[in-house]
């Protein structure tokens, strides 16, 4: 599904994500720099309930907030040491797990444990609006 909007109509792209998402779920967020990814993680994690001040776990590689809403961001990292710190067992949390700039063997690899996952990629299309497009892994 492809939905463009402005960050005021943000929530549409949060319902379908949350629509297709369960207790587990991992949601891979793909986009350039400041397209908009924190930002949509903030809004899911507001529809859900969380009333922490959701951050970009740039330096930090992971973020919890609650028992069950995770926030991952391994651009500085990459997968490798993603995986070598054993943060995909992490994924199998009972929780929604957010994913900022993943790549292909991340993708592949939770594609071969059989772990749940969306694709959400985002653009600019304009300075006030962005091109969300929602898809099954």
């Amino acid at each position: 599904m492809t939905i463009e909007c402005s960050q005021e109509d943000i929530g549409t792209v949060v319902d379908e994500i949350l629509s297709r998402t369960g207790e587990n779920s991992v949601v891979l967020l793909h986009g350039d720099l400041a397209s908009g990814k924190t930002t949509l993680v903030q809004e899911c994690a507001k529809k859900l309930g969380i009333l922490e001040d959701v951050t970009s776990p740039t330096f930090s590689l992971q973020q919890q907030y609650g028992e069950h809403f995770f926030h991952y961001d391994i651009y500085n990292h990459g997968s490798e040491h993603f995986l070598e710190l054993g943060l995909l067992e992490d994924l199998e949390k009972n929780g929604l797990h957010f994913i900022e700039w993943s790549d292909e063997k991340l993708k592949n690899l939770l594609q071969s444990a059989s772990i749940k996952h969306l694709i959400v990629n985002i653009e600019k299309s304009s300075a006030t609006t962005r091109l969300y497009k929602v898809e099954d892994a």
